[in-house]
C-alpha cells in the first residue's frame, strides 16, 4: 500500500467506524445509495476522501431518520449492533420470560398485597379483643347486679350487737315504728315529779321527770310491740357531774345486773344542765302489751333525772 491509495480494501477493512457513513449497498460498499450522489468506486482507483460522511446518527436508512440519541448507542445497520447482546444469551439472562420491569411489578404487587393481608389481620385482632371486651364487661354488669339484689337486705344500724341484726323484722312496718315516751307521760312513783327547771332535756317539751333519789321512786312504760324478741331499750336522762344507776324490770322481772346511768357527758359535779346524756339495756319483750319499770331500789346510786326512753328491734349499741 502506497501514500494516497488506500489499497483494494474497503475503507471498512480499515475504519472501525465504517459502518457509520457505510453505503446503502451492503457490506462491499460496491454501489453508492440511491439518491447519494456517490460513484461506484472502482477497483484499483485511489480514494483518497469520503463526501458523503455524515454527523453520527444522520444518515437516513430506507424511510427512516435516525434522530440524534443521547446516552444510548445507535444500532448498527441490519438491526445489528456488535455491542449489544440479548439477555437470553448472557449467563442468568431472562428464565421467567419476563424483564425486568415486569419482575419488579410482580414483587410490588406481592409486596402490597402482602401488607394489606397484614392490616386486614390486625383489624380482625382488635375486633375480636373488642368483642371479647364487651361480653366480659356484660357479664360482670350482670353478676354486680345479681349481687346487689342479694345484699339488700334490712340490716341494724351502727353499732349494732354481733347476731342482733339477723333478728330484725323483714322491713316491717310495725317493727319500724316501735314505741317511744317522753318520761312525763310514764306513770309516776314516790317522789319522782315532772319538772322543767333544768334546760337541755331531749323531751318534746324539754320536759323530765326528776325526784328519783330514794328507794321507791320510779317510773313505769307500758307499750306494745308487733312481735316477740330481742329489743333495745335507749334512755335519756341527766345526772349531777357523776355516776349513777337504777333498777331495771322488765314485765315483773327484775334484771340482775343494774341499769348503768353515768357521767359520760364529763360534767362537773353539781352541773345538772351539762349532765344529759343516754344509756341503752337489752331485753326480751313478748309479743303484744309489756311493761318497764326504771326505779330506784335498795342497792342502786340514786339521783338522776329521766327526759325518753325509746325501743328498737334487736340488739344495738348508742
Amino acid at each position: 500500500m502506497t501514500a494516497g491509495n488506500n489499497g483494494a480494501g474497503t475503507p471498512e477493512n480499515d475504519d472501525p467506524f465504517a459502518y457509520l457513513y457505510r453505503s446503502e449497498g451492503g457490506e462491499g460498499g460496491a454501489q453508492g445509495a440511491a439518491g447519494d450522489g456517490a460513484a461506484p468506486r472502482q477497483p484499483g482507483v485511489p480514494r483518497t476522501s469520503y463526501n458523503q460522511v455524515r454527523a453520527v446518527g444522520q444518515r437516513q436508512y430506507g424511510t427512516q431518520t435516525a434522530q440524534p440519541s443521547y446516552g444510548r448507542q445507535q444500532p448498527a445497520p441490519g438491526g445489528q449492533n456488535p455491542h449489544y447482546a440479548a439477555p437470553e444469551t448472557l449467563p442468568g439472562g431472562d428464565r421467567g420470560g419476563h424483564g425486568a420491569p415486569q419482575g419488579g411489578g410482580g414483587r410490588q404487587g406481592g409486596g402490597g398485597r402482602g401488607r394489606n393481608g397484614l392490616l386486614i389481620g390486625a383489624i380482625a385482632v382488635v375486633v375480636v379483643v373488642c368483642i371479647g371486651i364487651g361480653v366480659a364487661m356484660l357479664t360482670q354488669s350482670d353478676g354486680d347486679s345479681g349481687g346487689q339484689a342479694a345484699d339488700q337486705k334490712p340490716t341494724p344500724t351502727a353499732g349494732a350487737s354481733q347476731g342482733g341484726g339477723a333478728k330484725q323484722s323483714k322491713g316491717s312496718k310495725a317493727m319500724e315504728n316501735l314505741p317511744s315516751v317522753d318520761a312525763g307521760s310514764m306513770r309516776l312513783e314516790g317522789n319522782a315529779a315532772t319538772a322543767s327547771d333544768v334546760p337541755g332535756a331531749t323531751s318534746a317539751n324539754h320536759t323530765y321527770v326528776g325526784g328519783i333519789s330514794q328507794p321507791g321512786d320510779g317510773a313505769t312504760w307500758t307499750f306494745d310491740v308487733p312481735k316477740a324478741g330481742m329489743y333495745t331499750m335507749f334512755v335519756d336522762y341527766g345526772v349531777p357531774g357523776k355516776d349513777a344507776d337504777a333498777t331495771l324490770t322488765v314485765d315483773g322481772q327484775a334484771r340482775d345486773t343494774s341499769l348503768n346511768m353515768g357521767n359520760f357527758a364529763h360534767a362537773k359535779e353539781g352541773d345538772w344542765e351539762h349532765g344529759w346524756t343516754n344509756t341503752y339495756a337489752y331485753m326480751h319483750l313478748n309479743k303484744g302489751t309489756n311493761q318497764v319499770r326504771i326505779s330506784c331500789e335498795d342497792g342502786n346510786t340514786c339521783g338522776f333525772n329521766l327526759s325518753k326512753v325509746w325501743l328498737k328491734a334487736g340488739q344495738y349499741k348508742k
